[in-house]
Parts: C-alpha cells; structure tokens; sequence
C-alpha cells in the first residue's frame, strides 16, 4: 500500500513539474515595455515619486513579457518560484534608476518587480532565472535608448505634439524596428505618448520587428510631456 502511494506522489510531481516546464516554455516572444512618467503622472489619477525621489527624465521599464503570436499571453506560471529580492540585490542601483515605480503610495518598487516577475517574468523562468530575467531588461532598454532616438530627432519631450506616424518612423529608423505606441489622457482630456512596446526573441537576445499588431488608440497627433 505504501509503494502505491509512494508511486502515486512521485507521479503527480513529475506531472507538476512537467505542466510548469511547458508553461514557462510556451512563448513566442517577448514585449520590452518602456513607459513615460510624464504621462503617467499627467493623468486623473496622478502618480508618486518613489522614496529614493523623482525618477530622472528618461523611459522607464514597465515590464518584459511573453507573449505569443495570435495576441495572447502566459501569465503567473510558477507559483512555486515566487519573486526574491535577494535575487537581484546587486542589481538595485539599476533597478531604481532604470524601472521605477510611480504608484501610490510612494514606495520602494519591490512591490512593482514582484508582479511583474509573478505575472510574466516566471513564464520565461526555463530561459531566463530572476536574475537573468531583469538584467535582460535592463540591458536591453540601455541598447535601445528611445530618448536619445527621439530627442536626436528633434522631438523633445516637453509638451509639444508629435504625429503617431512620426514617432514611430523616427524610433523604427534610428533603431531598426518598428514600436507599437500606447496613449493615455493627460488631465485636460488631450492625447499623449504612454508607453512604447518593442518585439524581443524568446531567447531575450535581440530585438525583432512584432509579429502581432497591436490595437492601441491613440489620436493622429499625441503630446509628449514634460517631467
């Protein structure tokens, strides 16, 4: 009887370890997320500075996620390997710098990288480990520079209107790919530059053009704020 139920356990865990296995494997590619605090902040809803202060005038990461070619998306795989920040201590002075938080109430971000590895970083988890999983990110947003792309161009973010068009010719030019643009509404109801999403291969390794069109609205001219 004991066999049995020995038998039984070790069963059921190769299973367990079998459907996190395919989970985490079962990706197409990766979204690269860089957000504008300006627009964040400039919303209804407003923003909070982190506790280490304003973040500085740049994009920051929102998130990198997997995701597949018909539009969807894996999410929280591995309850099992929840996020750790003793992962990624060496990696703080980055991560304050480079993927901010600005939600309320001010805080220190760890709450913002355990959902973001909880939700989507643990589904690339047989790829990339958590450490892995945020330099990745990290080095990836230093290698595209959108600011530097966009400000190279002339465009500025301080409040003037840029055509969706533009933006996107200017990134895909200076940079080799094509973004996807995302709007919010700044406090007087007007269009503005949100986050932009850039196409990464399931290995993390380069970037590449996407291979899903996104249906983000935006209006044909979009603000982008100051900070």
């Amino acid at each position: 009887m004991e066999s049995k139920i020995h038998l039984l356990l070790i069963k059921l865990l190769t299973l367990h370890s079998l459907l996190v296995l395919s989970s985490s494997q079962d990706f197409d590619f990766f979204y690269l997320v860089l957000q504008w605090p300006g627009s964040q902040c400039d919303t209804k809803s407003s923003c909070c500075y982190p506790i280490t202060g304003k973040p500085k005038l740049d994009f920051g990461i929102h998130g990198l996620w997997p995701n597949w070619k018909n539009g969807s998306y894996p999410s929280n795989c591995d309850s099992t390997n929840p996020f750790d920040a003793f992962e990624i201590l060496d990696l703080m002075c980055q991560m304050e710098s480079e993927w901010p938080t600005l939600s309320c109430p001010s805080n220190d971000g760890l709450k913002f990288w355990s959902h973001e590895w909880n939700k989507h970083g643990a589904c690339s988890e047989s790829i990339l480990d958590q450490h892995e999983y945020f330099l990745t990110a990290l080095n990836l947003k230093t290698e595209i520079n959108l600011l530097g792309a966009l400000e190279d161009a002339g465009m500025n973010p301080n409040g003037s209107a840029y055509s969706v068009t533009s933006i996107r010719g200017t990134i895909k030019e200076a940079r080799g790919y094509t973004p996807w643009i995302e709007c919010n509404r700044d406090v007087s109801g007007n269009s503005q530059l949100y986050q932009i999403y850039l196409c990464v291969d399931s290995s993390g390794s380069r970037f590449i053009e996407c291979p899903v069109i996104l249906a983000k609205k935006c209006s044909t001219s979009i603000k982008f704020p100051s900070f």
